[in-house]
């Protein structure tokens, strides 16, 4: 935990040029995006694996007329099909797997009043009028929504919700381009719900970065938007 406050700092004093008073701020966002690059090779194999999943459908299809009287047969055989052609069903979760750890960094790092014995200075570091180490409740009991720390928070909500809104929106398109589902039986365990989850988890963000540190809420921001700009890429 210590060597990671001193990356934040070590960043932070180098962005103080440019940013002054929020520098630590930019330098979570310079290694959310470090993050991000690091994991962009993962992201581009998922959605590769993505497009292969959806050229499996016309031979889905098939088998789910040989076998449709026989649902577990069915699954069996979806099952082997993705093996055979060595494609994931769960494409695509991997990336977001990884980036866990590096959030949980984040969260402890500016939850704790102190690190390695000594006094947590990063606490003193702020996004504009919001210190990193708070949240949104305390914006709200120390000027309320339209104080100078509510406003930050206003920003990065309006940000979230423009992404997830986008991201819901291309879904819909994405599945209504798809072939009809199939029927329940020839589900790869887990898939269906995985699928209808999905397109709301980056509304989902907005409760997180309500009620975690303003820094970890930051990384959430962050790589909400760099998610949604990647994968316009990855997918057009």
């Amino acid at each position: 935990m210590s060597v990671f406050a001193r990356l934040v700092e070590q960043l932070a004093d180098l962005l103080t040029p440019l940013f002054h008073a929020s520098a630590a701020a930019a330098a979570i966002i310079l290694f959310t995006a470090l993050v991000r690059l690091l994991v962009h090779p993962l992201s581009r194999a998922a959605a590769r694996g993505r497009r292969a999943q959806a050229a499996l459908q016309p031979r889905i299809a098939d088998l789910r007329k040989k076998h449709a009287k026989d649902p577990r047969r069915l699954q069996r055989a979806v099952l082997e099909l993705h093996t055979q052609e060595k494609v994931s069903p769960f494409a695509g979760v991997l990336p977001g797997l990884l980036q866990l750890p590096a959030f949980f960094l984040l969260y402890h790092l500016f939850s704790g009043t102190s690190i390695g014995g000594g006094s947590n200075s990063l606490l003193d570091h702020r996004l504009l009028a919001a210190p990193l180490g708070g949240r949104w409740a305390d914006a709200l009991s120390n000027g309320g929504v339209f104080g100078a720390a509510g406003l930050v928070y206003l920003g990065l909500f309006a940000v979230v919700a423009a992404v997830a809104t986008a991201n819901y929106l291309r879904a819909r398109r994405t599945t209504a381009a798809r072939p009809a589902p199939a029927a329940a039986g020839d589900q790869v365990p887990g898939l269906a719900a995985v699928t209808r989850v999905t397109p709301f988890l980056s509304f989902f963000t907005l409760v997180t970065v309500a009620v975690v540190p303003l820094a970890a809420a930051l990384y959430l921001v962050t790589s909400t938007a760099w998610s949604a700009a990647e994968q316009t890429l990855l997918y057009r």
